[in-house]
């Protein structure tokens, strides 16, 4: 079993920055992917981001390349969300996940947080 545990949403101007955190509880956390998704009103659960166990492979969508960098840190049990030249479209509350694949799909992650809101302002 694994607890998460998302940090670091708020509210910013449009092209400002966040750093999101994910703290991981248990003694496993370096065995699984770990993700970032996002989902806004109305809308379906997004994929954003994944990052492979050891953190030297990474997976983004189309859109926030270039702008977002996830990354981990083992030994802290945590996964990070750079967020960069934030846009009113990035607007969403924002969930941690872990897995097993390093996948796009939501179904493959087994564990989840509670989410973090992110607002951007235009």
């Amino acid at each position: 079993q694994v607890q998460l545990v998302e940090s670091g949403g708020g509210l910013v101007q449009a092209g400002g920055s966040l750093r999101l955190s994910c703290a991981a509880s248990g003694r496993t956390f370096s065995s699984y992917v770990m993700g970032w998704f996002r989902q806004a009103p109305g809308k379906e659960r997004e994929f954003v981001a994944c990052v492979s166990r050891g953190g030297g492979n990474t997976l983004y969508v189309d859109s926030v390349k270039g702008r977002f960098t996830i990354s981990r840190d083992n030994a802290k049990n945590t996964v990070y969300l750079q967020m960069n030249s934030l846009k009113a479209e990035d607007t969403a509350v924002y969930y941690c996940a872990a897995g097993t694949l390093s996948s796009r799909s939501p179904d493959t992650y087994l564990y989840w947080g509670q989410g973090t809101q992110v607002t951007v302002s235009s």
